[in-house]
């Protein structure tokens, strides 16, 4: 018998078998999958009620929080599209993306709602908008239905709709860096096989409890809303990254997972309180979003002996996880070693081919030194762009999606990134990974968070500039950045120019703008005052 894999099936079975277990840490609040269950039906009825139909987008504009969750349910149960929205963006960028997604209901916390009110005249597809959070008294500067009040007043459940599993359930747009950003499609199948892969390949239980430090708005919040509810695990919500609130929380909840990017790993550990938490809960720790350097995976080794650190790899395209670093079993590796395996891309996952393509399409040899771009295919693929069907023929070609992403892979199946593809440095003819230097700079005891980019340069067409930012109380110039990397380097990887800065720009999950780096960077050398 074959039935379609719906990612509604996750909750009902969290709300059978897992009614009376809390499902849901939020603010001091804490819900039960069979209150998380009763609140998506009402949600989903008075969605319907509203008259949100099969294929509709229903957009969300929210920090991380319960309602955020039910809507990962609420609105693919009844054959919409969930698109949540990366706080972040200006007001003219979610304008953008509510028109061109078509959206038609608009569910906004309180406190962000001044990013829609300004551009409320400018969404002609929208016909409904719902409140949440906050207080529903406080005047808003936007007028909409109160969502606590619409589950209140609407009936049990919604009417049963044939969903099929190749149906749209999600949609998420990524940033865009020459052109708009575009909207991926993920299916029910997607993020179905997605969760049952991440979940297996983690070694996740009911027992875990997630916090949720990765934005739900980004990249279908790495899997967790599904794969956690899946396997009646709780789900402990912060609603933005403070590393003190995260540290607490960690505590507090007794957290058995996380998941950050690297500068968030990074503010951890430069807050006031990381020598004395209690962290001992942590029995998994993930990293991604970027690459991580070996210096960092070695310093929260040290801090969190008991707890398995690892680095995965992914884009919105591909659900998003694609690879895990996991250590082989009976392999002898000394501390090293281990480290330069757990800091890599990983292993492709249960369901994921990846293939190394040169220029002309062709796979190369997985030698552990021959680059080339990172292609994929799989269960975990996504459908395509949204209403850009050549856009979407430019990415998947032969069946394999192109990531964009240049590396290798070694004889033991783990992949390498070497650099995003328009992040390659060429430098008098050579090619140069940003990555590369990045990873030398940051084994500085003075270095906080780095970045290098490619800047224009008469002689050489493109010189690495480093751009950096020093822990506090330390004192660094260019003179000795360079000298640092002089006995790690060749020559021509040198950073050519160095430039210290108090903070990186970062979007909406920790992640470093390099686009924004490269539009600010004048070619000039620069020292930080000593300390």
């Amino acid at each position: 018998m074959k039935t379609p894999m719906v990612v509604a099936d996750f909750l009902n079975r969290a709300r059978l078998l897992y009614g009376d277990s809390v499902g849901a840490v939020c603010g001091g609040q804490r819900y039960t999958y069979g209150q998380i269950g009763e609140r998506v039906d009402r949600f989903s009825a008075a969605l319907a009620a509203g008259g949100v139909r099969k294929g509709d987008v229903v957009a969300y504009v929210s920090f991380n929080c319960h309602r955020l969750l039910e809507g990962y349910y609420a609105v693919p149960q009844i054959g919409g599209i969930l698109l949540p929205i990366n706080i972040r963006l200006t007001p003219a960028d979610i304008a953008y993306i509510l028109n061109d997604s078509g959206a038609s209901t608009v569910v906004v916390d309180r406190a962000l709602a001044g990013l829609i009110a300004p551009i409320a005249s400018q969404l002609p597809n929208v016909k409904r908008c719902v409140l949440m959070g906050g207080d529903p008294k406080a005047e808003a500067p936007l007028p909409g239905d109160d969502y606590e009040g619409l589950i209140g007043s609407a009936k049990e459940a919604p009417t049963p709709v044939d969903i099929d599993e190749d149906d749209v359930a999600e949609l998420f747009y990524t940033s865009g860096t020459t052109a708009r950003p575009k909207g991926v499609m993920l299916t029910h199948r997607n993020l179905y096989l997605h969760s049952l892969v991440t979940a297996l390949i983690n070694q996740s239980n009911d027992a875990d409890v997630v916090l949720h430090s990765i934005p739900l708005f980004h990249v279908n919040g790495w899997g967790t809303p599904h794969s956690l509810t899946m396997l009646g695990g709780r789900h402990v919500m912060v609603p933005r990254f403070d590393p003190e609130l995260v540290l607490e929380t960690i505590e507090r909840e007794r957290c058995t997972a996380a998941f950050f990017v690297p500068t968030m790993a990074i503010g951890l550990m430069a807050a006031p309180s990381w020598p004395t938490r209690d962290l001992t809960s942590l029995r998994v720790l993930m990293l991604g979003g970027a690459a991580t350097p070996p210096s960092l995976m070695r310093a929260l080794d040290q801090r969190l002996p008991g707890c398995t650190l690892r680095c995965g790899y992914g884009l919105s395209e591909t659900t998003p996880v694609m690879s895990i670093a996991c250590l082989k079993s009976g392999r002898q590796l000394d501390v090293e070693q281990s480290l330069a395996v757990r800091t890599t891309a990983g292993m492709p996952l249960p369901s994921v081919e990846v293939a190394i393509l040169d220029d002309e399409g062709k796979p190369l040899p997985h030698d552990g030194t021959s680059v080339g771009e990172i292609c994929t295919r799989g269960n975990t693929v996504f459908k395509g762009y949204w209403r850009q069907p050549e856009e979407t023929a430019k990415f998947i070609v032969d069946g394999w999606f192109h990531t964009g992403d240049m590396g290798y892979m070694d004889s033991e199946g783990y992949i390498s990134i070497v650099d995003r593809k328009k992040d390659i440095i060429i430098t008098g003819g050579e090619n140069v990974a940003s990555i590369e230097i990045e990873k030398a700079i940051y084994e500085h005891p003075a270095v906080l968070e780095c970045a290098v980019i490619g800047v224009p340069d008469e002689r050489w067409g493109e010189i690495p500039a480093a751009i950096i930012v020093l822990k506090p109380g330390q004192a660094l110039d260019e003179a000795g950045v360079i000298e640092h990397c002089r006995t790690r380097l060749a020559g021509f990887k040198m950073p050519k120019a160095v430039r210290f800065v108090d903070a990186l720009p970062k979007g909406g999950t920790g992640k470093i703008l390099k686009r924004e780096l490269r539009a600010g960077f004048v070619k000039e050398p620069s020292a930080a005052p000593a300390s």
